[in-house]
């Protein structure tokens, strides 16, 4: 017997068609943690789900199902914010869906994460406001690692405690998740070496109220190195490297 519907804010990940008129959504929920559910009819009823079932949309979503193992039956499908600038910028589309696998990637299905949900939807809005893509990106993994227990350590050697200030040449290693100075770092080729002044501006991204994150321009060898250690240490904790990263690499190359 399927229990009565719930009603809650959602970001869509990514959807599957299904037969000739279905399909089947996974959906990143508020209160729900991510879920899976099948949309009948969504792809011949436009007014039903018009705008609704689409990547990064967010959502009011209405869905009932008769466990919590089983495939949800998505009943309504609002749109709250169909984040219109972004779609209408080809990096910031790609970009916006960057930060939506990293979402999914980092969420287990059916664990509610009502911190990560927050960060992505003020991420997002910080996208359609104007920020920076890559400026916001950066910022948007530093928080994401945060939340999902994998924070680097940023303020001091990870082997030895040395503080920041006190490091003379710093490298990042994605093995430890952390900074190493020269002593520790010294002849591993693992690490990569970063400069104190990229690491003392993710520290204050870290830190700052996220309405005033668009005050903070990372200089062009800060981008280089940011997105270097990021890559480097995420594709270490997954295991693989995000798919949209590669079309936002190639999307980037063109601009």
């Amino acid at each position: 017997m399927r229990r009565p519907p719930h009603k809650t804010p959602a970001f869509v990940l990514h959807f599957l068609n299904y037969g000739e008129s279905d399909r089947i959504v996974t959906l990143f929920t508020r209160d729900f943690g991510k879920i899976k559910g099948i949309a009948k009819g969504a792809r011949r009823s436009r007014k039903r789900f018009a705008n609704a079932i689409e990547p990064f949309s967010h959502v009011m979503l209405l869905f009932s199902r008769r466990d919590e193992n089983s495939l949800a039956i998505i009943e309504g499908c609002d749109v709250i914010n169909h984040y219109p600038g972004i779609r209408a910028d080809l990096e910031r589309t790609m970009t916006a869906s960057y930060l939506i696998e990293l979402a999914d990637r980092f969420t287990a299905e059916g664990k509610r994460s009502t911190g990560t949900f927050q960060l992505l939807e003020d991420f997002l809005g910080l996208l359609e406001g104007g920020n920076g893509p890559e400026e916001t990106t950066r910022f948007f993994e530093l928080r994401l690692l945060r939340l999902s227990g994998y924070e680097p350590v940023l303020e001091r050697c990870i082997l030895c405690n040395t503080p920041l200030d006190e490091i003379d040449a710093v490298s990042f290693d994605a093995a430890r998740g952390g900074i190493r100075c020269s002593n520790c770092g010294r002849g591993n080729q693992d690490c990569i070496p970063v400069s104190t002044g990229t690491i003392k501006t993710l520290l204050m991204g870290k830190k700052i109220e996220t309405d005033r994150i668009g005050r903070l321009i990372l200089s062009e060898n800060a981008l280089r190195e940011s997105n270097q250690i990021f890559r480097h240490f995420i594709r270490y904790i997954l295991g693989r490297e995000p798919k949209s990263l590669r079309v936002l690499d190639e999307i980037s190359g063109m601009m």
